[in-house]
């Protein structure tokens, strides 16, 4: 019997992109997946999503733990139709028994995206290089770019009376984290005014500030540094993170000790940047630290709207990076194969 060759779906990498970060994307290919993101919502909200990832895999490797990102992409996976896989350091053998270029071309073979949730840029820069399915960065030390499209979004969706993206000033208060990188990027980007506020030891690295500065060149957009929370007068948008996170538990009371009380947000931080201002958080917040509990129940707090965007976000990323090489077969062909199994089983 002549044994069929290795299927060529996953294996053409003619084509291929993935989702590192959103510097890799052009403002127009950004703004095409936040339409897609937009429809796909409204489909979830008819209880119509269209099975556009049916059939299909997305294999989930987690070295750092997560609430938003493993829910919102195996929600995503099942309602376009496809299946989701949970992978823990436990579960594979990712850079220890098995090279990380070994497993990103046999995981290739078997699923159709592979999304990484990791504790260094470069292990999921890694999986992308050898893998010939799309790899998606769901999180990274650097980078936390599914994040900022579900925050662009959201955005988008409380856009203040008479502004658009590019017109929002948005003030991130805290920590250079891997959404402050990111949403400098992606602000300056859309040609927004970025203001990073944060005491001057952790400040935004100059290598950020070169392709945030870079991208102001080509949108028009601007970039302010500065370690003085008063620059949040007249911002659209207040958004806070984490002083600290996995890998800094050694700086934690340093950390601590410099930004609190000070760039806490509270309502006093909110009120001098104005009555329409808006409160934005990657969530889980550590109220009383980066943001109070006020702040966060507030009716200018969108953070519940902006978690549940993340599942948007990860819906319109499984399509994206998918839909071209999405081809389904007709029904004669898989009536075809149908009948060809189900007579081979009547013999045995």
């Amino acid at each position: 019997m002549k044994l069929p060759s290795s299927s060529a779906t996953n294996l053409n990498k003619e084509g291929l992109r993935h989702f590192l970060k959103t510097q890799d994307f052009t403002k127009k290919e950004l703004t095409d997946i936040l339409d897609l993101m937009a429809m796909l919502k409204q489909a979830r909200r008819d209880n119509a999503i269209p099975q556009l990832f049916k059939g299909k895999s997305v294999a989930m490797i987690f070295e750092q733990p997560s609430t938003r990102t493993r829910i919102s992409f195996e929600t995503a996976a099942t309602l376009l139709g496809g299946h989701a896989l949970f992978l823990s350091p436990k579960d594979i053998h990712l850079g220890s028994k098995e090279s990380l270029e070994d497993t990103a071309r046999v995981m290739s073979r078997m699923v159709d995206v592979i999304m990484a949730r990791v504790d260094e840029h470069t292990t999921v820069a890694g999986l992308a290089e050898q893998a010939s399915v799309p790899v998606i960065n769901g999180l990274c030390d650097w980078l936390h770019p599914t994040q900022i499209m579900a925050d662009l979004f959201t955005m988008i969706e409380h856009l203040p009376d008479g502004k658009a993206m590019e017109d929002l000033t948005v003030a991130f208060v805290g920590d250079a984290t891997n959404v402050a990188s990111s949403l400098m990027f992606a602000c300056t980007k859309f040609g927004m005014t970025f203001k990073h506020i944060c005491p001057d030891r952790f400040k935004a690295p100059q290598k950020w500030v070169d392709i945030a500065l870079e991208n102001c060149e080509t949108s028009g957009g601007k970039l302010v540094i500065t370690d003085n929370t008063d620059e949040v007068a007249g911002c659209d948008i207040i958004v806070a993170d984490s002083f600290y996170w996995f890998g800094q538990e050694d700086e934690k009371e340093i950390r601590l000790s410099t930004f609190i009380p000070e760039y806490v947000v509270t309502q006093e931080m909110m009120d001098k940047a104005g009555p329409n201002a808006i409160f934005m958080h990657c969530l889980p917040a550590n109220d009383q630290r980066e943001c109070t509990r006020e702040v966060m129940e507030s009716p200018n707090s969108i953070i519940f709207d902006e978690a549940e965007n993340r599942l948007t976000a990860q819906m319109a990323l499984l399509v994206y990076l998918t839909h071209k090489h999405n081809k389904l077969p007709s029904d004669a062909t898989v009536a075809e194969h149908k009948a060809k199994i189900e007579n081979f089983l009547a013999t045995l």
